[in-house]
């Protein structure tokens, strides 16, 4: 189970949405994911507005599943903005995750 982000199917991802308090706490994140995927070699698909982001990961194979580069970016990801709202976790229950 991956915490806090949501498998969609067709194709086969996990995706989350980020919300923020206001734009300098989103551009904070953007700028500490632009580090991330440089450190990381990794580059998922971002969207953003002025107090969201929205995070998609490809997987490429359902059989083997998160790449070990996916898996690390995420646990960053995961320990930078930490969940707060009920997401849908990969064995498809509902579960709220609160963060620190």
């Amino acid at each position: 189970m991956v915490e806090f982000w949501s498998q969609r199917k067709r194709p086969l991802r996990l995706e989350r949405r980020i919300e923020f308090p206001d734009y300098d706490a989103t551009r904070d994140f953007l700028d500490f994911t632009a580090d991330l995927s440089e450190s990381e070699d990794f580059y998922p698909d971002m969207n953003f507005a002025s107090t969201h982001v929205s995070m998609t990961i490809q997987i490429e194979d359902e059989d083997v599943g998160l790449t070990a580069k996916q898996q690390a970016y995420i646990d960053k990801v995961n320990e930078y903005a930490p969940g707060e709202k009920v997401q849908k976790s990969l064995d498809g229950d509902y579960k709220e995750h609160k963060g620190d």
